[in-house]
């Protein structure tokens, strides 16, 4: 079930912040040890930085991006999220608007398996799949995409040099992971956003970050 107004303990890149409701309200805390990740329910993500609600933003310069939402195989399933379709969930679509930048609702493989569980064993089925969501966010003219599956977020980006290799494609398509947008978007810097640890430099971020 879903709840109006939240209290929640994010971590965000060894900043911690309590976020009561709007990111206006915002507080720096020093005693919190509950990490986005071990939220339950996404929905509650999505409330706490107030997508429903009007919640502002510090900085809005991610206006300019378009961003594709790959939301992944597993983090809606088995048993889906309160109130969202299984096929096209739009909450990850949401946190990209409350950030400033454009989703891409209708993004056809926001809900593809990477082939993480192949990577190994049957590289070439593996790579086809991620060769379909790279394509499809390159069709919808994404600058960039973004999950909140880790394990997506490291299959999607590593294999691009493999994938344009097999295929002719000329792939550089960034993958960040949902925090390190958000990170960004609150206005923390590269080193805090974690963005040297991109394998294809997420460029647009690190402007942001270097302003």
């Amino acid at each position: 079930m879903l709840i109006s107004t939240l209290t929640i303990n994010v971590w965000i890149q060894s900043q911690r912040y309590l976020f009561r409701g709007s990111l206006n309200e915002r507080i720096k805390c020093e005693e919190l040890d509950i990490q986005l990740n071990e939220i339950p329910d996404w929905n509650y993500c999505g409330a706490s930085i107030g997508y429903g609600g009007g919640g502002e933003l510090p900085r809005l310069a991610l206006s300019a991006r378009k961003i594709a939402g790959y939301v992944g195989c597993q983090t809606n399933r088995p048993f889906g999220i309160a109130g969202e379709s299984f096929e096209n969930p739009q909450y990850l679509d949401k946190i990209v608007e409350s950030v400033g930048a454009e989703s891409i609702p209708g993004y056809e493989k926001k809900v593809q398996c990477c082939g993480g569980a192949l990577a190994f064993s049957e590289p070439e089925k593996s790579q086809e799949m991620i060769k379909g969501i790279i394509e499809a966010a390159y069709d919808n003219g994404a600058d960039m995409i973004v999950t909140p599956c880790p394990l997506c977020q490291a299959n999607v980006e590593i294999y691009q040099d493999n994938i344009n290799e097999t295929y002719g494609t000329k792939f550089n398509m960034p993958v960040v992971y949902y925090s390190t947008l958000m990170s960004v978007a609150f206005g923390r810097s590269a080193a805090d956003a974690a963005l040297n640890g991109q394998v294809i430099p997420a460029k647009q971020l690190e402007e942001i970050a270097n302003k």
